[in-house]
């Protein structure tokens, strides 16, 4: 690992989500900082200010989102030149397959469907970190 601790950006609107996904990695005991947004436009304005989300940093992403939801989010950040390098994982209650499709052709790492609760999601919430404890992060 390169010895930084990697920042969690989450974009998700319903703050009952927010919280049990927080409480997830509070009981799968991972530490990271989380920086929420409540939707696209929110996290865009937060990861331009590098202060608010410093790198290396990893964001979980909700595609059904007021304002600017997760695909017109993913759409923005892969055209910008400071962020279209961003490691992103969807996290979300859609399993259609079309909102895994295009997430998918917007280069993300992973699509985690929130509905698999307790073993199944502490599972997910487990592989993030091993994700960022093994991965190089620039």
């Amino acid at each position: 690992m390169t010895g930084k601790q990697v920042n969690v950006l989450l974009v998700e609107d319903d703050e009952v989500d927010v919280m049990l996904i927080q409480r997830a990695f509070k009981d799968a005991k991972v530490g990271n900082p989380f920086i929420v947004a409540g939707d696209g436009m929110e996290a865009l304005e937060k990861l331009r200010d590098s202060d608010t989300v410093p790198r290396p940093y990893l964001i979980l992403l909700d595609i059904n989102m007021p304002r600017m939801n997760g695909h017109e989010f993913l759409e923005e950040i892969r055209q910008d030149e400071d962020l279209k390098d961003s490691i992103v994982f969807v996290l979300t209650t859609s399993k259609a397959d079309e909102d895994k499709f295009k997430a998918y052709q917007k280069n993300i790492a992973g699509y985690l469907v929130k509905d698999n609760v307790g073993e199944g999601f502490l599972d997910a919430v487990k592989l993030l970190d091993s994700y960022w404890r093994i991965v190089e992060f620039p």
